[in-house]
């Protein structure tokens, strides 16, 4: 794994990872300032202005698990021995550590908070490429395709089981990437199989054709673009004389069944993942390319890698970050924020004489259900859940280590880093080499978990 140590046959303990060392760290040290001054003239006129929030992030993401930015004192109060535990930055949708610990908690806050006990299915929201650019250019164009699409959601079940004031269960992810991190919006939603009533009945939808889902989705984006203005009644007639439904499409093929809570919190996690990994990067700094692996691409061009430049790999990556307070998480009906606060008002009218009119198939009552409501999981939660390592168990006695203070102060942080010979280190600059002179390659390296870095053990 390369976060536990071995220290006795039954004990491991936590242990650092080092962020310097990824090749994604290696890239943007190098090469974002460059990037930044050169972007106007190279990219600007494709993509537009660079946004403010881009290097906002990534400047925040080269400080991510810098002592000299703070850190955390954590001692054992038996044995005194002693670590510290640096700052992370925060960054969501961009530094692979800290959206790794954001998928954890959401997943479980999504899973065990907000979803019901009932089947559930993933829906996939797809896109034809000649309007996907509309999307990066304005980024609230994003807000009105969720929208769209639970709008979609909304009226196809409730006209599958006929039932006008049934409500869907929808939590709703906003992806813009694809293979490659090339720019492709779309939509993954985990969705309730079916619809939910104020009695608290489950009405679960039958197999049937997602045709008519798909065709009220292109109908709703169609309408939105073009009362924006974006395209034009030309411009719709050429894409409905496509092949394959104009490029549109809608796919629900996993399921998930009642009670598969590990089932859910996989999936949650894989709709909210990081848009990229640094596991599949590989980074040459000697001609500043990267290497970044996927799987097989179709067509006649079949590959499963892709060559870039050093800038553009970081335009490519950037582009996903999105602005600040922008939610790429909905959550929409009998899941929305409004629905969940008035039924902790309003408890929901128990099973009895309830007409089940109008659904037709299999039911579940789900009235004497409530949400866990339970707090987001902590730090140490989360490495525990992903590594099984317990990063506040003692390395020396295995007794159980204790947070004692916070250092933010400059001059005191300066003090104990220099006293620990910690201050000046630093990567080398310029091209790195090996004693043979050959160009030194940076292999994929997992920075994701934990999100801090524990750098040494002092015993006192």
């Amino acid at each position: 794994m390369g976060y536990a140590d071995t220290v006795s046959a039954d004990v491991e303990v936590y242990h650092r990872r080092k962020p310097k060392e990824s090749p994604l760290w290696c890239l943007i040290d190098r090469h974002f300032a460059d990037f930044e001054q050169n972007y106007e003239q190279r990219f600007a006129g494709k993509y537009g202005f660079l946004r403010r929030v881009i290097p906002d992030v990534v400047n925040r993401y080269l400080s991510c698990g810098d002592f000299k930015q703070g850190f955390a004192r954590i001692r054992c109060p038996d044995c005194h021995s002693e670590y510290l535990l640096s700052f992370s930055c925060r960054g969501r949708w961009f530094c692979p550590s800290c959206h790794a610990k954001k998928v954890v908690q959401l997943s479980v806050t999504i899973t065990e908070n907000i979803l019901f006990p009932v089947p559930h299915r993933q829906y996939v929201f797809c896109l034809p490429i000649l309007i996907r650019h509309f999307f990066r250019y304005d980024r609230n164009l994003l807000n009105s395709l969720c929208h769209c699409a639970a709008h979609a959601l909304r009226e196809f079940f409730r006209t599958t089981l006929n039932l006008p004031k049934g409500t869907p269960g929808v939590v709703m992810a906003i992806q813009t990437f694809g293979d490659y991190v090339k720019w492709n919006p779309h939509l993954h939603a985990i969705v309730a199989d079916g619809l939910f009533t104020s009695r608290g009945i489950f009405h679960v939808m039958p197999e049937v054709s997602l045709k008519p889902l798909a065709r009220i989705f292109r109908a709703a984006v169609f309408r939105e673009l073009r009362d924006r203005g974006f395209i034009n009644d030309e411009f719709i007639a050429k894409l409905m004389a496509w092949r394959h439904t104009s490029g549109f499409s809608v796919h629900n093929g996993v399921r998930i069944d009642a009670g598969d809570n590990k089932g859910l919190e996989g999936l949650a996690q894989y709709v909210i993942r990081n848009p990229f990994s640094t596991a599949k990067m590989t980074y040459n700094r000697q001609t500043g390319t990267v290497i970044y692996r996927s799987k097989m691409t179709h067509g006649t061009n079949r590959r499963n890698f892709q060559v870039f430049a050093a800038d553009e790999f970081i335009l490519a990556i950037t582009q996903h970050i999105p602005e600040k307070n922008f939610q790429l998480i909905r959550y929409y009906g009998w899941y929305s924020n409004r629905m969940r606060g008035e039924r902790r008002k309003v408890e929901l009218q128990k099973e009895e004489g309830v007409s089940l009119a109008g659904g037709g198939g299999e039911i579940i009552v789900i009235a004497d259900y409530e949400p866990r409501n339970r707090p987001s999981p902590t730090w140490r939660e989360c490495i525990k859940k992903v590594w099984e390592v317990d990063p506040l168990i003692c390395p020396q006695c295995q007794g159980e280590m204790k947070i004692v203070g916070f250092i933010t102060d400059y001059s005191v942080v300066r003090k104990i880093l220099k006293h620990l010979n910690l201050w000046g280190r630093s990567p080398p600059p310029g091209p790195v080499k090996s004693p043979a002179g050959e160009e030194v390659i940076c292999e994929p390296y997992d920075d994701g978990w934990p999100g801090y870095e524990v750098p040494f053990v002092v015993v006192q």
